[in-house]
């Protein structure tokens, strides 16, 4: 009876253990399988998407559609990455499939649907238009003759064009939200038509605007954009998530939190300083500052290594070399970097059916951009060794490539040094142009920073200071370098 007793514990136990052992795998087999998205986004759109002062999404008041992403995303069992551009860049990135949807506060036109999916709608936005406090400005006729600002591609742009003429006003478009608002803020401009919980969100924070008109116009709904066709599982996640955050009233909450209540305030007064701002956001500063170091230095080596090829290819006693390092030097000094960028980071996965990191797209910018230039410059210093050292060289039997690495090269480079320092300089400062595409160096991290805060002049003057500071020891750096190699 004994055995018995013992032989069903044992069965029990070993029924327990397989059902234990299997519920562990099951489930880390379902936690392998969650898949994992890449979600447009943008970087300065409060209240939908607010950076913390590392530059990233953790802080404890990211914004309404990041909240929402990560509530889905959970309950639905996914798992995401952000790719963080500008809203024109972020519907390229989707429509060329460098991410797998858009969740900026995207308002679903019927020009929009001729080219994306989109999920249940979330929130209803209208447009309306802000001025200054200081301007006694009270309806749209006033804006007669005077510039008025709007974010470019989005439904208040359009609403701006829409009334152009008949308002008779001029409109400057830009890609974020917190330049036109300190462009009204400090009189270039008359007014800035946004979507208004945007509005109402940074007038809360502080922003020294305030809504003209009563009701809010061209009013769409919001919703997260898919390219044509792709990606029907993650649009039935979102879509089922968003029905059961509007059946158990979590949607409403997360509006009520950034719209009505005084929950979300960013920075105090005392932070607003320039001390506070420095000391507040000294992480992302100091992280922002090396990564526009490392662009800068990784970039001018590749670009120099490139370059270097470039100067030999052109004055290497070959025509065909010749033309070839002309024509790669001329296209690339002649295309503006920002749309080299572009091209590389959201054009080029289109034709080569692969995505680019965002670093990998930085660094290859800076290489053809600046290596142009430095093509140029080796090459000149090459041509500047007196022609009297190549005849020495080749007279004496060396081989024409050993008489350049040999006997002029030498010489070459050591005219090129104040040139190639020179050239570092401004590498260090085109770096802030892949701010364009979302690399978050030093500019990019600032223009965080002011999203948040608003405080416009007083990081930008911040973030100028660490710049010049850091061209004065290069500066130093090169001057020594050419007293040393006078010697």
């Amino acid at each position: 009876m004994q055995v018995r007793i013992k032989s069903h514990w044992l069965v029990a136990l070993a029924a327990f253990l397989a059902a234990f052992i299997l519920g562990i795998q099951v489930q880390t087999t379902r936690v392998h399988a969650e898949p994992t998205y890449t979600i447009g986004t943008n970087t300065t759109f409060a209240p939908f998407s607010i950076q913390d002062k590392n530059g990233k999404y953790n802080g404890k008041n990211p914004g309404i559609e990041i909240e929402m992403l990560r509530k889905i995303a959970k309950h639905e069992h996914f798992k995401y990455r952000f790719k963080i551009m500008s809203f024109n860049g972020d519907l390229q990135a989707l429509s060329n499939g460098q991410v797998d949807a858009v969740m900026a506060g995207m308002s679903v036109t019927n020009e929009r649907k001729q080219k994306f999916d989109f999920s249940t709608p979330y929130y209803n936005d209208g447009v309306v238009v802000a001025v200054s406090n200081k301007k006694h400005i009270t309806s749209m006729k006033q804006l007669k003759g005077q510039q008025v600002d709007a974010k470019s591609g989005t439904t208040a742009s359009i609403m701006a064009q829409k009334y152009r003429k008949k308002y008779g006003y001029h409109i400057k478009y830009f890609q974020d939200s917190n330049t036109p608002y300190n462009d009204v803020k400090v009189g270039h401009a008359a007014a800035v038509f946004d979507d208004q919980p945007v509005l109402q969100y940074s007038i809360k924070n502080g922003v020294p605007l305030r809504i003209m008109s009563k009701h809010a116009e061209y009013s769409t709904p919001i919703a997260v954009g898919y390219k044509k066709g792709h990606n029907k599982a993650l649009q039935r996640k979102m879509n089922d998530g968003i029905r059961w955050m509007k059946r158990t009233g979590q949607m409403k909450q997360l509006f009520n939190k950034y719209l009505k209540s005084n929950a979300t305030h960013i920075d105090t007064a005392k932070q607003r300083t320039i001390p506070g701002l420095i000391r507040n956001n000294s992480t992302a500063l100091l992280r922002g500052l090396w990564a526009t170091v490392w662009l800068a230095v990784v970039g001018i080596i590749l670009a120099v290594i490139f370059g270097t090829i470039l100067g030999v290819l052109g004055i290497a006693d070959n025509k065909i070399l010749n033309g070839i390092s002309a024509v790669i030097i001329y296209i690339f000094r002649g295309m503006p970097m920002m749309v080299l960028a572009f091209f590389i980071y959201i054009g080029l996965p289109s034709v080569i059916g692969h995505k680019i990191p965002l670093n990998e797209a930085g660094l290859l910018t800076l290489m053809l951009d600046e290596g142009a230039y430095v093509g140029a410059i080796v090459k000149g210093g090459f041509e500047a060794v007196d022609p009297g050292q190549w005849e020495a060289a080749r007279s004496l039997g060396m081989p024409y490539y050993k008489a350049l690495w040999k006997v002029v090269a030498p010489q070459g480079f050591k005219l090129m040094i104040p040139s190639l320092v020179n050239q570092f300089i401004i590498t260090l400062k085109d770096t802030s142009i892949l701010s364009a595409i979302g690399v978050m160096e030093l500019t990019e991290t600032g223009t965080v920073i002011i999203a948040r805060n608003m405080e416009g002049f007083k990081m930008w003057l911040i973030i100028g200071v660490m710049y010049i500071i850091i061209i004065t020891i290069l500066t130093w750096l090169s001057n020594y370098i050419q007293r040393r190699m006078a010697k």
